[in-house]
C-alpha cells in the first residue's frame, strides 16, 4: 500500500493534516502521541502493517496535532480544548458523524473528547497511557528527556524509552531518529513536556461512559503498569488487558492489535503473517568469546562497536535491511540474492584487519514478516547453513547458488549436510576466494 493522501481541515487560524485510509464499516480515529508525522509514520514496516491492519476492519483517520508533523507551526503547544476543536474540525471535514478513539500513547485528547461528546464516540481504546504527567515524567525520566532536548534530539536516544526492544535494530533506530526530527521541534518537545507533567486527569476519567478498552505491557519502561491499572480503575466499566514486554509503542505488539479488533466488532480476524521471499544472512565473530577474555571488557566493546559499523556499512551499501544483532552477529535479509552474498564477503573481508574472524550463512526461501521480526523455515536454515561455516568463509545454501547463476559468482562444493532440526541433506557451496 502506498502512502494515503493527505489533506487539511481547517480549525480556526490553523490547517490540520490528516488521512483517511480503509473502508472498513466503522470509522476510527487514531490518536498518537503529543507528536506525530502522518507520512513518516508509514516508513518503518511494523508501524505500516500495524495500520494496514487496523484499516482492514475500519475506516482510519489519522492526523498530526496543531505545532507538529505537517500540520501548521505554533509558537505554543495547544491546549487540551484547541485539540479538541482539531480533532472535531478532522471529523467533519472528513464527514464523519461518529467514530470510536484509539489514543496510542496518549489519554488527555481521548479522554476529554469522550468525556465530553459521548454522542460522537461509540468506543474508547487506549495503550501505554497514565492519568498523571508528573508520575510518568519522573525525576529520572525528566533528566533523560531534557538531556536529550539539549544535546541529542533526532538521533534516536529516546528510543530506549518508548521501545527498547529494538535496541540495536538500526533501521529502525535510524526511522525513530527521522521520526522524531520530523515531528516536532526541541523547542516546541520541550514545551509538550513541561505541559503533560502539569497534567492530570484523574476528575475527568470517572465521567466517561463509553465502552473504554486500556492496554498496558508489563514492565513498560516509561509508564509503569500501575499507572495503566489506575486509568482502568477510574473509568466505570473499562477492561484492563496486559502483556508481556517493555514497550510503549504498541505497534510492535500484534496481540493489541487482535485485542484492538475484537473490542470494536465483536471478532478476532487471524493475521495472517506477511510473507515475502527473502535471502537472509547470518554472520557470526569466530571465538568472540575467547577474544573478549584475552582483550578484558573495554577493549572489546570498542572493537565490536567498530566490527558492527563495518557490518552495518556493508549492508547499507548492498541494500540489506538489519533485522536484529544476535550475540556477537547480525541476521539481516536482502531482496536480490547476489546482493546477499557481496554484501557476506565485504563484511568477511572487511572485519580482518580488526584481526576478527567472521563465519556467514545464505539461504532464499518465504519468510513471515512479524512485526520488525522475521520468521519460518527460511530463517531456521539459514541459520543452520551459518553454523556449517567455517572461519572467514561465505557458506550458501543450495537454493542461493542457483539463484545467482550469471551473476560471475563462483562457489566451491562442500557437500551434503544434515541440519539440525532441518528435514532431508543440504548440498552447501562456500563463495570461491
Amino acid at each position: 500500500m502506498s502512502t494515503p493522501r493527505t489533506v487539511y481541515a481547517r480549525s480556526g487560524d490553523a490547517a490540520i493534516a490528516y488521512q483517511v485510509v480503509g473502508e472498513g464499516p466503522l470509522d476510527l480515529v487514531l490518536v498518537n502521541g503529543p507528536s506525530s508525522h502522518v507520512e513518516v509514520v508509514w516508513e518503518e514496516p511494523s508501524t505500516a502493517r500495524a495500520l494496514r491492519r487496523l484499516a482492514s476492519f475500519s475506516r482510519l483517520v489519522l492526523f498530526d496535532r496543531r505545532g507538529t508533523g505537517l500540520s501548521d507551526p505554533v509558537t505554543r503547544p495547544p491546549t487540551l480544548e484547541q485539540q479538541m476543536d482539531d480533532l472535531r474540525s478532522v471529523l467533519e471535514h472528513a464527514g464523519i458523524e461518529r467514530a470510536a478513539l484509539y489514543g496510542a500513547s496518549d489519554l488527555g485528547l481521548c479522554a476529554l473528547y469522550a468525556a465530553s461528546y459521548p454522542e460522537q464516540v461509540t468506543a474508547l481504546a487506549l495503550s501505554g497511557v497514565a492519568a498523571t504527567g508528573s508520575r510518568t515524567i519522573t525525576p529520572e525520566v525528566q533528566e533523560l528527556l531534557f538531556d536529550a532536548l539539549e544535546n541529542s534530539w533526532g538521533d534516536g536516544t529516546l528510543m530506549q524509552l518508548w521501545a527498547p526492544s529494538q535496541a540495536g535494530n538500526r533501521a529502525f533506530e535510524d526511522w525513530w531518529a527521522r521520526m522524531q526530527r520530523s515531528s516536532v521541534s526541541p523547542g516546541m518537545a520541550r514545551q509538550i513536556l513541561e505541559m503533560i507533567a502539569q497534567t492530570d486527569l484523574r476528575a475527568v476519567l470517572p465521567t466517561i461512559s463509553v465502552p473504554t478498552l486500556v492496554m498496558h505491557t508489563t514492565d513498560n519502561a516509561y509508564i509503569p503498569i500501575e499507572l495503566g491499572r489506575e486509568v482502568a480503575a477510574l473509568i466505570p466499566g473499562a477492561r484492563f488487558v496486559e502483556y508481556p514486554g517493555p514497550d510503549t509503542y504498541g505497534w510492535l505488539i500484534p496481540e493489541w492489535l487482535e485485542e484492538l479488533e475484537e473490542f470494536l466488532t465483536g471478532r478476532r480476524t487471524e493475521d495472517s503473517p506477511d510473507r515475502v521471499l527473502a535471502t537472509v544472512l547470518f554472520t557470526d565473530i569466530v571465538g568472540s568469546t575467547e577474544t573478549a577474555s584475552r582483550l578484558g571488557d573495554g577493549r572489546w566493546r570498542e572493537l565490536l562497536a567498530e566490527h558492527n559499523d563495518i557490518v552495518r556499512s556493508a549492508l547499507e551499501r548492498w541494500r540489506g535491511t538489519e533485522v536484529k544483532t544476535i550475540g556477537d552477529g547480525f541476521l539481516a535479509t536482502f531482496d536480490g540474492p547476489a546482493r546477499a552474498v557481496r554484501c557476506a564477503a565485504e563484511i568477511v573481508v572487511n572485519v580482518t584487519p580488526l584481526g576478527l574472524s567472521v563465519r556467514t550463512g545464505l539461504h532464499t526461501g518465504e519468510c513471515e514478516l512479524v512485526g520488525a521480526d522475521v520468521a519460518g523455515m527460511a530463517v531456521h536454515i539459514g541459520a543452520r547453513v551459518m553454523a556449517k561455516a567455517q572461519p572467514g568463509e561465505v557458506l550458501a545454501s543450495s537454493t542461493v547458488k542457483d539463484l545467482v547463476v550469471g551473476s560471475e559468482l563462483q562457489f566451491e562444493d562442500r557437500g551434503s549436510h544434515a541440519l539440525k532440526g532441518i528435514a532431508d541433506e543440504w548440498r552447501l557451496y562456500a563463495l570461491a576466494r
